[in-house]
């Protein structure tokens, strides 16, 4: 992983940034970007997709990724902003974001996934560029975890919904939940329609006395 960063750095190009977020497939909260600038010649050993890392593999990582690294970030794009521009916008805005939150600014931007984000300096789009790029595959660790300490803050405001545990995706307990309590503050209105109108248009037909054929 270290190897694919170095193929993008030269004599003009000495600090590189890997990007990249989570949070596009939940119902609730916000999307997380974070970005990472490391030194040509860092070692962590056990940086990988954050996906298949364990959370308590990914915590013990997140020190050593501040340590070493020459500056990283995180940012985030509530519900209401992913309702308001849909979450590919949402997404590309957090990454945006993180990069311009970094203390110093790299000369090229690693960034996962297909499409890029409009930015002053070149930004390479990487499809599954967290299970190649060491960088990008540090950041997707930094934002996993900063979501998910957040969601579980959120969880004991609304311990019903169960975030602790599903971090705001649609897990069946969570979409059950849903439909028992109803929707708070910090559910994506644009990711309910469907269960919503699903729920309501059940209702409609019982009410009615139709048939479920």
């Amino acid at each position: 992983m270290r190897k694919f960063d170095n193929l993008y750095r030269s004599e003009s190009v000495t600090l590189l940034a890997g990007v990249d977020e989570v949070g596009r497939g939940p119902l609730a909260g916000p999307v997380v970007a974070a970005a990472v600038i490391f030194p040509a010649d860092v070692i962590i050993h056990g940086i990988r997709d954050s996906k298949i890392l364990t959370e308590e593999k990914r915590e013990q990582l997140i020190p050593k990724i501040l340590r070493k690294a020459i500056a990283c970030s995180v940012a985030a794009v509530s519900h209401k902003e992913i309702d308001r521009i849909n979450i590919l916008n949402a997404s590309l805005l957090a990454m945006s974001l993180a990069v311009q939150r970094l203390k110093v600014q790299p000369q090229l931007i690693i960034a996962d996934g297909n499409k890029g984000f409009a930015y002053a300096i070149p930004v390479i789009p990487v499809i599954k560029g967290d299970a190649k790029s060491f960088s990008v595959a540090a950041a997707s660790i930094l934002a996993k975890v900063a979501r998910d300490r957040l969601m579980k803050r959120l969880s004991t405001r609304y311990p019903c919904y169960l975030w602790s545990k599903n971090k705001g995706y649609p897990t069946k307990e969570h979409i059950a939940a849903i439909k028992k309590y109803g929707t708070c503050v910090f559910h994506r209105r644009s990711f309910l329609n469907k269960i919503i109108c699903q729920d309501s248009c059940a209702e409609l037909i019982f009410e009615k006395g139709f048939n479920k054929d």
